[in-house]
Order: C-alpha cells, then structure tokens, then sequence
C-alpha cells in the first residue's frame, strides 16, 4: 500500500523520546506518493548517510540528541562483554534484576571523555601553571570516575551481600562477581554520545576512548556537550554541541540504534492494543543487544586490519584489503538493520498522532447526547445530525489508516526478523 510522501515527522508534537534525533527527512515523491520500496530505500539511504559521515562531520544528525536511555546503553555495552557476563545479564533482565543507576550511564561517557581530554591538554600546556591546573581537573574527574565505580560494583541493593545469597544467585545464574561488574562498568562509560567541541581550544581529540587495553595517543576529536555541570558544579561550562558529531562510523550507528530503541519503547501506539501482533514478532531488547554485539565485533576486527595493513608488505596488504572487502556486507547488513528500527519508529510516529485523533474523536463522541440535547433546544438538529455523520467519518478513516501502519510495521519486523 503506498504511502504519503512527507508524512514521517510531519507532526512536530510526535516525536517523543529521542524521536527528533533520528526522524528521517521525508522527501517528495513522483505523483505526491511513495511505495514501500521507495520508503525503505529512503530510509536505508538516510540511516547510511548519518552513519558513514556524521563522525567526521560532513553530515549532521538532525534534530535534538537525546542521552540515552540506561536501558539502552546497557544493552549497547553487551556488545564489549564477555558471552558469560553476556548470558549474566540476560538473565537478569528477564528476572528484572536491575544494576545501579549511579546518576545515569550516559553520564559516565561524559567524565570518561573530559578526564581523557583534559589529561592531552595537560600534556600539551606550555607552561607549568597550566598544566598543574588541568591536572588538578583531571584528578577531580577521575575522583569521581572512581566514586561512581565504587557505588556500581559495591552496591548491596543490586548484589548479593552474603555468601549465601552469592550461592543463590549463582544457582539462578544472576551473580556477578566484582570483576564482572567492573567489566560492566568499564563497558558503560563506552555509550556513544555526540561530542561538542572546544571552540576556546580549537582542539581535535580522538575516540573512542577504551578503558582497558587502548592507550590514548593523540588528541580526541572532542568531548560531547556537558552534563558534567551536574556533578562537577559551577566550576565547568556547559559547552554546545556541535549536532550530530560521533566519535566514528560505529558509535554513530549504535546511537542511533539505541535512540530508536528508546523511542520505540517508549512509544505509546507500541504499547497500544493495536499492535500486540507487532510487539509479539519483535524482541526490541534483543534486536538492540545484536546489533552492539556485531557491530562492536566489526569495529574491533577493523581496528586489527588497519594495524596489520601499516605494518604488512604488498602481498599481504592485498590479502588484508580481499578481507576489508568481506566485511562489507556486514556493516550493510547492520545499517538495514538498523534502518529496519528507524521505519518501524517513524510508523509509530504516525500511528501517535492517529491515536490522538481517535482519542479526540472518543471524546466529542461521549458529548454527543449533551452536544445534541443543546441544540435540540436551540431548534437546529440537522446541525447535530451533519456534525456527527462528519465525526463518524473521521473515526472510520483513522481506524483504516492504523490498519495500513500495522501491516507497514508486520512488513519491517519480518524484514528484520529473517536475517537472524
């Protein structure tokens, strides 16, 4: 069924949670409609485009950038975890085990990347008095880096206290010994968030940033726009972020990922009795988990190849490209994927606004006899009759139209759901 072109996001109330970030930008069609190939091309296109250039800045995510949701960026940090700690964690979410939330996981990317900046601006200050002062703000971050880590791995609300409860939780497969959960940790303060730049400093830094096995040997391209203002008081300015800029390719789609996932999870027409089907076809939670999984994986083994590409002569250079080459698919299958999460978002978008119209329409309709009594009284019944034939038929177009959204969002889940 074909469907208007321009609809997605047309409705600026309708984004919702993370919606705005993350809203493809609706493009005419010949004859003022668009099929279905055509929309999922559009999209796919569009998901593409912010990925493979909005790290570098040629290409800017529109809207707003939400932080990601602590759901979110703990199933996006699976994906730099161990399968045990994986299964671990699954388990919990099933058994509605719950983690500390320490003020929020995104928050931790924030002070990983300023400690991190701050630490190269030391190192770069030309004089003594600067440096020491960057240090000091180092050692403050990381204080507080410590602080929260501290609070995650030791938390008695979220683990076991005792021996005995230990035991439990092992025969329940739900414990965590404290170098899983500092693993855990570790993975969190890797959730993926645009990053702002230092316009007084001018300066470049890199990312990601890893917190185990990396070493930070250059700049970073930024820090992302802060929420340190939080924790850190008055003494740090809130920067702004330049929108839509990520550390690289990866971290752009896994946001983008995770943002959806938010906004899908927190939509109301997702959770609506009018797509139950829907929401039995499609484990959300798991769909996020896979992607960081593959996608942390394919960055991981990149980074290896360009290693190996600098150091290696020609014939094995050439090898080296043969395997770049395979990995293509790979990184087209997880941006399909992800597209596959925008079309359902931006449905339910759609569908959003239609459920308020219902909901407004239910509403007029239980005026009726008040609304109809009223005028009766004033002698102009036809009124009353031509007014609620005009709502009636309202009512029937919104009803078709979330019919349409449904079958849409069944066609997506099931081009999702195939490739597992």
């Amino acid at each position: 069924m074909p469907e208007r072109a321009g609809t997605p996001g047309s409705q600026p109330d309708d984004a919702g949670p993370g919606g705005s970030a993350v809203t493809p930008r609706p493009t005419a069609a010949v004859g003022g409609v668009e099929t279905v190939v055509e929309r999922r091309e559009r999209i796919t296109a569009q998901v593409r485009e912010w990925s493979e250039h909005a790290y570098i800045g040629e290409e800017q995510i529109d809207g707003a950038h939400p932080d990601l949701s602590d759901e979110a960026a703990l199933l996006i940090a699976v994906g730099y975890l161990d399968e045990d700690i994986r299964e671990i964690l699954t388990t919990r979410r099933r058994a509605g085990r719950g983690l500390p939330r320490i003020g929020g996981y995104a928050e931790l990317r924030a002070l990983s990347d300023e400690h991190a900046r701050t630490l190269a601006r030391a190192r770069a200050a030309k004089t003594p008095i600067s440096r020491g002062m960057l240090r000091l703000r180092a050692a403050d971050l990381l204080h507080q880096l410590h602080a929260k880590r501290q609070a995650f791995i030791n938390s008695d609300e979220h683990f076991a206290k005792s021996a005995r409860a230990a035991r439990r939780d092992k025969r329940d497969g739900v414990h965590l010994d404290p170098e899983q959960r500092l693993a855990i940790f570790d993975a969190l303060r890797r959730t993926p968030a645009p990053m702002p730049s230092d316009s007084e400093h001018a300066l470049h830094f890199m990312g990601p940033f890893s917190f185990t096995a990396e070493q930070v040997a250059k700049f970073s391209e930024g820090t992302r726009r802060f929420m340190l203002g939080r924790t850190a008081g008055p003494r740090v300015p809130d920067f702004m972020a330049d929108p839509g800029q990520f550390a690289d390719r990866y971290d752009t789609l896994l946001y983008l990922a995770g943002t959806l996932y938010d906004r899908i999870s927190n939509s109301s027409a997702w959770h609506s009795d009018h797509f139950v089907l829907q929401r039995g076809q499609l484990d959300l939670a798991e769909e996020l988990r896979q992607i960081a999984v593959d996608t942390a994986a394919l960055r991981v083994i990149v980074t290896e190849l360009n290693g190996l590409d600098a150091a290696s002569n020609e014939v094995a250079r050439q090898h080296i490209q043969d395997r770049f080459a395979a990995l293509v698919p790979v990184w087209d299958q997880l941006v399909d994927r992800v597209a596959a999460l925008a079309r359902i978002g931006d449905l339910l978008t759609q569908a959003e606004y239609k459920l308020r119209t219902i909901n407004t329409v239910r509403r007029a309709k239980s005026l009726d006899n008040k609304i109809d009594d009223l005028i009766s009284r004033s002698g102009l019944r036809e009124i009353s009759a031509k007014n609620t034939h005009e709502v009636g038929d309202q009512f029937g177009d919104v009803e078709t139209a979330l019919d349409a959204y449904q079958d849409f969002i069944g066609g997506d889940i099931a081009a999702l759901t195939m490739r597992h």
